[in-house]
């Protein structure tokens, strides 16, 4: 199928393509990389009468350091292969560049942008997940002003953010990890390149006495969008990370912390099996990582 008739702008800076938001609003679709938006739109699930092109906008293409707080800032136009081969990213941020092979395709990746990922909301997106993990947050503008929101509290449904009508996403940032930190990131497909099944990032940072200071543990492709395990997590709180603590930790994130649904790729069950597997993979690993074994 085709797309439906739309307007199509292509604006070069940032207050050309809010001025567009602002007149259009909900009738218009930003388009980024267009991975997702053009798909939908070829099969006629999304028929926006306005399309506003960013890809002229060069100055959202960046990933750099946060020279006022320590830590990375990345702008929304940053392709995935940038992410993937990033020295940056690397160092500041190693949960996203463990991330990003498992996205899509290489072909993929090469048009793919971060901002669009994180707009788009899929509640199989990698990004999504670890952005909540590192605790990131995303700069919103509007001609109304801009406002950062934390990644925790900018995915609030299926496909939904609170990015408003008028809004365009510039850019996310995420502090500097402290010393023992270790991160990690696993999931399951069906096949290389399909969309998970589970995902799981793990986020550890011990104390001098080799017990767990901080951590976090997200999931992707079990609800709406990302899933932090909270439960789960209080148990690794002051606690030296033994295999059967994770293990048990594993175990009540798959339990308590989710609540997936069953379609024609896995039923809940399998689901929640996933989960607990991948929990326990992802905590190991971080662990190691924060105690430099791996």
């Amino acid at each position: 199928m085709k797309p439906a008739p739309f307007e199509y702008f292509a604006p070069t800076t940032v207050d050309e393509a809010l001025n567009y938001l602002a007149e259009y609003g909900y009738d218009a679709k930003v388009l980024a990389g267009g991975q997702s938006l053009i798909p939908m739109m070829n099969f006629r699930l999304a028929k926006p009468s306005v399309i506003i092109d960013i890809n002229k906008i060069k100055e959202l293409f960046y990933i750099r350091e946060n020279h006022e707080a320590g830590g990375l800032r990345i702008g929304a136009m940053a392709r995935h292969s940038q992410l993937e081969h990033d020295s940056l990213v690397a160092d500041h941020a190693p949960l996203i560049f463990d991330s990003m092979p498992n996205i899509a395709t290489v072909q993929v990746r090469t048009r793919g942008t971060f901002g669009g990922s994180i707009a788009h909301a899929d509640p199989s997106a990698e990004l999504a997940a670890v952005s909540v993990a590192l605790g990131g947050s995303f700069l919103l503008r509007s001609q109304r002003g801009e406002r950062w929101v934390p990644a925790h509290e900018f995915f609030v449904g299926l496909f939904t953010t609170v990015l408003e009508p008028d809004e365009l996403l510039i850019e996310a940032k995420f502090p500097p990890l402290p010393d023992r930190t270790g991160c990690a990131f696993v999931e399951v497909a069906r096949r290389p390149h399909d969309f998970a099944l589970v995902g799981a990032a793990a986020v550890v940072t011990m104390d001098n006495d080799e017990r767990c200071y901080r951590a976090q543990l997200v999931f992707l492709s079990v609800g709406d969008g990302p899933v932090a395990a909270h439960t789960a997590v209080e148990m690794l709180g002051n606690q030296r990370l033994t295999p059967d603590l994770m293990r048990a930790v594993a175990q009540t994130a798959a339990k308590l912390d989710i609540d997936p649904g069953s379609d024609i790729h896995a039923s809940a069950e399998y689901r929640r099996h996933l989960a607990g597997v991948l929990a326990y993979r992802a905590l190991e690993k971080a662990y190691n990582r924060a105690r430099g074994d791996g």
